[in-house]
């Protein structure tokens, strides 16, 4: 085995998170009308998030809106694009992200920086 193999079977065991990935595009609804909107291209893909820095709190009077930036660690093979939506899911809880510009894949494992995605 080859020590890439040895060393992303090595990155992959960090992987406790399990990420599904929409994107907007186009699709088919079943009376054949085509829609515009959010298509899961990936879903329960394992992965891991890792926190880079910390929270930023924008509470007001009127809202409670915390920021903060993580990365996704993920197999290359794995097509982000800047502006999907991802859900990740951690320890039984669900947590919303959009994806920023994806940095060129190691042949080991992709990073993705992530950004917080308010829920109303």
């Amino acid at each position: 085995m080859s020590r890439i193999r040895r060393y992303r079977k090595i990155v992959e065991k960090t992987y406790t998170d399990r990420v599904t990935i929409q994107r907007h595009g186009e699709y088919e609804t079943d009376w054949g009308e085509t829609k515009f909107g959010l298509i899961t291209v990936y879903a329960d893909v394992p992965c891991r998030l890792s926190q880079t820095g910390l929270p930023r709190n924008g509470q007001t009077e009127a809202e409670n809106r915390i920021d903060y930036d993580v990365k996704l660690f993920i197999a290359p093979e794995v097509e982000i694009l800047q502006g999907d939506e991802l859900q990740v899911i951690r320890q039984g809880r669900a947590y919303h992200f959009t994806a920023g510009e994806p940095f060129p894949p190691y042949s080991t494992h992709q990073e993705v920086n992530l950004t917080r995605k308010d829920r109303a």
